[in-house]
């Protein structure tokens, strides 16, 4: 699998700043299919803090070439995303991202982890989150003022994690305790909002992704 993509700002200078790391491995060298998580995770991080720009849209059309004539639901679902790259400027997708998630006064979703699991913000889930953030040694930048339960904020996270070389098994209770308990949910309504043209592809992306994670834990010892 294949996703080379640049999104600019390393993850944790955008929403989380590590307070610690493991001596030696920030920068560990990782194999392929870890690389492919980790970028699969950033991309996902930066469509959904912000619209894309020509860079980042132009970087996302190299998707087609790679997986053309795939019938893996992952690769076919990355050869749409990087279609529908090609199809829309960055000025209707900046308008689609605020009909999105910004609104007047709320957009049509709300990509919090809190909102999905108990209908209100700033809930017990996000509490529990900020718990298991202090204890990996994450802390939220100053600059950042929206919690830490943004999907955004979570796939900077787990990116960061397997880019530093964390073990599986606490990726693996991350993404279970905090993720995927809702992210699929919230990447399906992505894909079937009204507002989505250009983000429907990155739902189905995000959906396809989510369930290769659920996949490749599984496998894990």
């Amino acid at each position: 699998m294949t996703l080379q993509v640049q999104t600019h700002t390393p993850v944790y200078e955008e929403h989380f700043t590590p307070e610690t790391k493991k001596s030696g491995e920030s920068l560990c060298l990782i194999d392929v299919e870890q690389e492919y998580r980790a970028s699969a995770y950033s991309l996902i991080a930066a469509l959904l803090r912000a619209s894309p720009d020509e860079d980042l849209l132009n970087q996302l059309t190299g998707f087609t070439q790679d997986t053309q004539g795939d019938g893996d639901v992952l690769m076919v679902s990355m050869s749409m995303l990087g279609l529908s790259a090609k199809m829309h400027t960055a000025t209707a997708i900046e308008d689609e991202f605020h009909d999105l998630f910004i609104g007047l006064g709320k957009g049509e979703l709300v990509p919090y982890g809190s909102w999905y699991l108990t209908g209100f913000l700033m809930e017990k889930p996000l509490s529990d989150l900020r718990d298991d953030l202090n204890k990996l040694g994450f802390e939220r930048s100053d600059s950042v003022t929206e919690p830490e339960d943004h999907a955004a904020a979570l796939c900077e996270v787990i990116s960061l994690m397997i880019s530093n070389g964390t073990e599986l098994s606490i990726q693996k209770d991350f993404f279970l305790t905090h993720m995927e308990c809702w992210m699929d949910k919230f990447f399906s309504d992505l894909a079937n909002a009204e507002s989505a043209i250009f983000y429907k592809a990155l739902g189905r992306f995000g959906s396809a992704f989510i369930e290769f994670e659920n996949e490749y834990f599984s496998m894990q010892t």
